[in-house]
């Protein structure tokens, strides 16, 4: 009865948000879950409060199942206030943190990976939560398919991945889309158990979702369940339906109806009769129709809201420890910082290639598994997508994740999941999620790495909202960022410049955190500012120091973070100064020092004496010959001569 009436409830709100999509009421798409009400219905049942749920764009069943009253699935998709995730997801993204919906996602994949990082975060908790992923059958097909069920089968993760399969990809058939059609099938693989089932016979759901679950809890690891099903309405409310699908076919299975199916079952077998499951039926329909006539009246978010939550608040601290006699070198620092933490906090691990015994490609964590163990200090396989993902479940669920990504070259493979969801997840839960996530690795040519190795994208990654993008050059930064870092609750893209690493440098001992969006002078001077980016910070402070037996006086800025940039720090330099000349070694075109430029333009035109200046690499990939790899950033002695150039200017 349960069921029965949980998957009314889904049926009677989707299709009054049919219809109120069809009067203009929802401002964007809408995806039914029309068809497949006993696959939520019968998953869910089993879930507690704190477990947790990842869905997909067609989640309003999901959602309804887990428990979100549907006045707020209502709100929602009218744009509303009071709706769960604010008004600011509409259909394709639902979050409700304060019963265990995660959040719905239009990219079609997330949900996978993210359930999986919930099942690690449960893990190293050791709590008794499982974590759920709805996909279609859509997904099977994406690399973030092979990369989840990996992780989670390698890792024996409390994860029960439950592919709705619906028959159709939008408009592609799974028939045709699919080398394998059978997806249960596709679990041998990954060494764990799948079932294919009836997605339509709520019973039967229920049943086999009882067991994977009690599997999970007993931390027996994963199971992917494959839900043969059909969804009766358009992908999207609005849009053509008959052009790669029959009206024939859609009508048989229109007669698969799963909840006339529970019906007639709980009839037959004298467990409810036919009037006491119309009057659930009368009961849903007034619930609904009042919700969604309330909704309509419910009212708008304010407009002065639309850019809060873009990041947690920032955390303030005291005045950094001075740097003291002790000298390390840059990759000491960080390592002293990352143990500090690892052993202050006990929900912090490291994912990475190599990081276990190893200790790390670049010696970022020696030491470190003898002390924390496994779990702690996570050797992957080479999945970047897949454990970036992960580490965005971990971090939404109550663990500190750190992805040791070695090159920033290979984390652009994880670029939509850093983009599309850690970036944002805080957003769109308006605040009511966290995103504690530090993601570390080098930056920058050297030691003929050629194009795949060298790269520096931290403009690229500096444009997106809700990401912070830290790359210190020196070995006191790189601890008291670090450090910083460990402890917010935003995502932070931490790079270390390789040709820093062995870097010496004075670093105090103790306990020191440097705040975000500050920027040093490490050089002071009054003829020119040289702002100086990562590894090119210390190429322009030897450049100033060699001019000084010229007679010029120059003050190098190192922005320390591009995102947040402090640019009050280099308006008041330009003020001494009157000339600016940034440097850095990545491509000029729509670069951070186009941004400095352009804001200084901005801010401090009154101040200037002379055109500002940018010092770029070539706009090239990088090179492997020693002939040709110096060629494309710029050199100790073109920063000189572009100092005494602007100078004389």
């Amino acid at each position: 009865m349960n069921l029965y009436r949980t998957m009314q409830l889904i049926r009677t709100a989707e299709e009054q948000l049919a219809r109120c999509h069809a009067r203009g009421l929802v401002h964007g798409a809408c995806h039914t879950y029309v068809g497949q009400e006993a696959i939520a219905a019968g998953v869910c049942a089993h879930l507690n409060n704190d477990d947790v749920v990842f869905s997909t764009h067609r989640g309003h069943g999901h959602a309804l199942a887990k428990g979100l009253p549907p006045a707020e699935l209502f709100e929602e998709l009218f744009g509303r206030a009071g709706g769960c995730s604010r008004g600011r997801g509409g259909s394709m993204h639902l979050f409700s943190p304060e019963i265990g919906l995660m959040g719905t996602s239009g990219i079609v994949g997330p949900s996978i990976l993210q359930a999986a990082g919930a099942g690690y975060s449960f893990a190293l908790r050791k709590t008794n939560q499982v974590a759920v992923a709805f996909f279609g059958d859509g997904a099977v097909n994406n690399g973030a398919f092979h990369e989840g069920l990996n992780l989670a089968a390698i890792w024996k993760l409390p994860v029960l991945f439950v592919c709705e399969n619906n028959q159709f990809a939008t408009e592609v058939p799974f028939a045709y889309a699919a080398g394998n059609p059978e997806v249960a099938s596709r679990a041998a693989n990954y060494g764990f158990t799948g079932v294919s089932l009836d997605g339509n016979d709520a019973l039967a759901v229920h049943r086999a979702a009882g067991e994977a679950i009690a599997r999970a809890r007993q931390g027996l690891g994963p199971t992917l369940l494959e839900c043969k099903t059909y969804r009766t309405r358009p992908h999207s409310e609005g849009m053509g339906d008959y052009t790669y699908r029959t009206r024939e076919e859609v009508a048989a299975w229109r007669e698969r109806c799963p909840i006339a199916r529970l019906r007639a079952t709980l009839i037959e077998r004298g467990e409810a009769t036919a009037a006491a499951l119309d009057a659930i039926d009368a009961e849903l329909r007034a619930e609904i129709a009042a919700v969604s006539e309330a909704a309509e009246k419910a009212p708008f978010p304010e407009s002065s809201t639309a850019t809060t939550h873009v990041y947690a608040t920032p955390r303030r601290v005291d005045a950094p420890a001075e740097p003291g006699t002790r000298e390390i070198s840059y990759s000491a620092a960080t390592l002293e910082a990352l143990d500090h933490e690892m052993a202050r906090n006990p929900h912090i691990f490291v994912l990475g290639e190599g990081i276990g015994v190893r200790g790390g490609n670049f010696g970022t964590t020696v030491g470190l598994y003898a002390k924390y163990g496994a779990q702690r200090l996570r050797d992957t396989p080479i999945t970047e997508r897949g454990f970036v993902g992960l580490a965005g479940g971990a971090a939404m669920t109550g663990t500190r994740p750190v992805v040791d990504f070695m090159f920033i070259d290979f984390i652009n493979d994880a670029f939509g999941e850093i983009i599309n969801q850690i970036a944002k997840m805080q957003y769109m839960s308006s605040g009511r999620l966290r995103m504690p996530l530090l993601l570390r690795g080098c930056v920058g040519i050297g030691h003929a790495a050629a194009t795949h190795h060298s790269g520096s994208y931290h403009s690229i990654y500096s444009h997106i909202p809700g990401l912070r993008v830290v790359m210190p050059s020196t070995p006191y930064d790189a601890k008291g960022l670090l450090i910083h870092a460990l402890r917010c609750d935003d995502p932070v893209l931490f790079l270390e410049p390789r040709e820093l690493l062995s870097l010496k440098g004075p670093v105090p001992e103790g306990d020191y955190e440097i705040e975000f969006g500050q920027a040093r002078t490490l050089l002071a001077g009054n003829q020119i500012t040289v702002v100086g980016l990562g590894h090119l910070a210390q190429r322009a402070l030897a450049a100033a120091r060699s001019l000084q037996a010229e007679g010029l006086s120059v003050e190098v800025i190192d922005p320390r973070t591009v995102s947040p940039l402090d640019t009050e720090s280099i308006r008041r330099s330009l003020a001494k100064t009157g000339r600016l000349l940034i440097v850095d070694e990545a491509f000029g075109p729509c670069g951070i020092g186009a941004e400095i430029a352009a804001q200084m333009a901005d801010i401090g035109f009154d101040l200037l004496d002379a055109p500002i200046r940018r010092l770029n690499g070539a706009f090239a990939p990088t090179p492997y010959s020693p002939t040709l790899e110096p060629e494309v950033i710029p050199s100790q002695a073109r920063i000189e001569a572009a100092i005494r150039e602007l100078v004389d200017e």
